[in-house]
């Protein structure tokens, strides 16, 4: 039986991770940018997409419904859209500004929690499974000062952490899987500021060895396939932490 996924987002891990699951499966494809996401569909075999925000509770509601009508359900949703707020003053607590706390959290973890409500009401609704994928960050436990305080961004990726395994917790019973999967440094649109950056680039090197650097999207990509699968079953209420080896580095 085909597996019908709905993921957020629309580049980095959210395109890579779309590109692997159309191989075999249908995708929906939930994004802010039409143009991109109109693009990306169009390179995959069995997929459509909604245009939305995630913010907004009426738009989500939409996107949602939109995949069941063009699909007929949803079996599996991977929460992938999200945003830093460097550019709005996020960084080290004393300094972080209060824009930047409201955006990131309005779009990380509002966001999150939005999309993850309408699917669930969805298949509580109609005693149906399925399995969710939440998007952390290595830097929700794993923080670095010198070249990654970001205060904000960690505080809305812990929540999503917290929410998700919450929900494991509530939902294991109905057959529902919720598991996060939170990457190191990885080479996508969100990234550029590090990327550009030549020693933030030199010393990835030894923060993330197994990789010699920043991380692929497909890299990332590959796990949340597995965790998004029926594969992994036996699975829920975890953080899956894919960093190349951050957490366990200086």
């Amino acid at each position: 039986m085909k597996e019908v996924l709905l993921v957020t987002g629309s580049s980095g891990i959210a395109a890579a991770t779309a590109r692997m699951w159309a191989a075999d499966n249908p995708v929906f494809i939930v994004g802010i940018n039409k143009d991109e996401c109109r693009k990306l569909t169009s390179e995959l075999g069995e997929a459509d997409f909604a245009a939305a925000d995630v913010r907004d509770e009426a738009a989500v509601r939409d996107a949602v419904s939109a995949c069941v009508r063009r699909f007929g359900t949803i079996h599996a949703l991977f929460n992938v859209a999200g945003i830093s707020a460097r550019s709005v003053g996020d960084g080290p607590l004393h300094l972080c500004t209060a824009e930047a706390w409201d955006t990131v959290m309005d779009v990380n973890a509002k966001g999150t929690f939005l999309m993850c409500r309408e699917v669930l009401a969805h298949w509580t609704k109609n005693t149906r499974s399925g399995v969710i994928l939440n998007m952390g960050s290595v830097t929700a436990r794993h923080p670095q000062r010198d070249h990654f305080a970001t205060a904000a961004y960690a505080a809305s990726k812990g929540a999503i952490e917290t929410m998700s395994v919450s929900a494991a917790a509530y939902y294991a019973p109905y057959g529902i899987r919720v598991n996060v999967i939170a990457p190191g440094l990885v080479r996508t649109p969100m990234s550029a500021r590090a990327q550009s950056n030549q020693q933030i680039m030199e010393y990835m090197a030894h923060k993330q060895p197994l990789t010699k650097g920043i991380l692929s999207a497909d890299d990332v990509a590959r796990t949340a396939c597995f965790l998004l699968r029926p594969d992994s079953s036996p699975i829920t209420g975890q953080i899956v932490t894919v960093d190349g080896g951050w957490a366990v580095s200086e």
